[in-house]
C-alpha cells in the first residue's frame, strides 16, 4: 500500500460576537479530512497529515526528502501562497526553495499527485489559490482558469461516471449529490473519469514518469455533504485513486 502525504485540510476561524453595545472575539482551529484519512487507513495506506500552517516547516524542500516519506502527495484546500511564501521569504526577503517546483519534480520522477478541490485549491475563491501560476500546474491533468473558478451547486448535483477505468469500475451506480466544485478544463492528454454539472470531477493523466489526478470537489464538507462521506463508494474511490497514482496496475 502507499505512503500518502496529505497537505492542507485545516483552518482557523476568528469570530466577532456582537451583543448590544459590547462585543468579544473567539478563535477556533479545525483539522479536517478525518473521513478521508480514515478511509485510506482502512484500506491499508499510511497517511501523514500536514496542516496548512505547518507547510513551511514540514513539507520537504528537496525531491529526495519528499520521496523518502511519500509515494503520493494530496493537496487539499490550501493555496499556492502557503508553499511559495514561507516566513523567511515574505517577512525577511530571504530566498527559499519553491515547494511547488519540488512537488512538480517529485511527480515528474515517478511520484503520484492528487489535487482535491475547495475554496483554496485550483484557482479558488477570488482566484486566490493561484495554483495555475505555479510550476506544479504543468503536472496536473487539467488546465486551471485565471479567475474565481467556483461552481456553487446549493441544490446539489449528482456526479456521473464518464469513462471506463479501473478507478471507477463498479461505481456506475448513483453517487450522492455534491454541493460544488472548481471549474477546470481537461488537458488533451488526460482522461476524464467522472463529471458533475457538466464539469470535470475526476481526471487522471500521466506526467513523464509519474501520475497525477484532479478531484475538483471536496473530500469533506462543505461541498461534500454527509451523504457523500458515508457513501459506500467513498473509500473505494479514493483508495483506487491513490493506488493508481502510486503506480499500481489495478484490475
Amino acid at each position: 500500500m502507499a505512503r500518502v502525504l496529505l497537505i492542507g485540510e485545516s483552518w482557523f476561524v476568528h469570530s466577532i460576537h456582537q451583543k448590544g453595545f459590547d462585543s468579544f472575539t473567539t478563535s477556533e482551529y479545525t483539522l479536517g479530512g478525518a473521513e478521508f484519512v480514515a478511509a485510506l487507513q482502512a484500506h491499508g495506506h499510511e497517511v501523514t497529515h500536514v496542516p496548512a500552517h505547518e507547510v513551511p516547516t514540514r513539507v520537504p524542500t528537496t525531491i529526495e526528502l519528499l520521496q523518502s516519506i511519500a509515494d503520493v502527495v494530496v493537496i487539499s484546500d490550501v493555496g499556492a501562497n502557503t508553499f511559495q511564501l514561507p516566513p523567511q521569504t515574505f517577512s525577511a526577503s530571504i530566498a527559499e526553495v519553491d515547494r511547488t517546483e519540488v512537488l512538480r519534480a517529485f511527480t515528474e520522477r515517478g511520484g503520484g499527485l492528487l489535487m482535491v478541490g475547495g475554496y483554496m485549491t485550483f484557482s479558488g475563491i477570488d482566484a486566490k489559490a493561484r495554483w495555475g501560476r505555479t510550476p506544479l500546474a504543468e503536472a496536473l491533468p487539467v488546465t486551471l482558469l485565471d479567475r474565481d473558478d467556483r461552481v456553487e451547486l446549493p441544490s446539489g448535483m449528482l456526479p456521473r461516471v464518464a469513462a471506463a477505468h479501473p478507478i471507477t469500475r463498479g461505481l456506475d451506480a448513483e453517487w450522492p449529490a455534491l454541493l460544488g466544485l472548481n471549474e477546470v478544463k481537461l488537458k488533451e492528454t488526460a482522461v476524464g473519469l467522472a463529471t458533475c454539472a457538466g464539469h470535470p470531477l475526476l481526471a487522471v493523466g500521466l506526467y513523464r514518469a509519474g501520475r497525477a489526478a484532479a478531484f475538483t470537489s471536496d473530500l469533506a464538507p462543505h461541498w461534500a455533504p454527509p451523504a457523500f462521506l458515508t457513501w459506500s463508494g467513498y473509500g473505494t474511490l479514493f483508495d483506487r485513486t491513490i493506488r493508481w497514482l502510486a503506480g499500481e496496475e489495478l484490475p
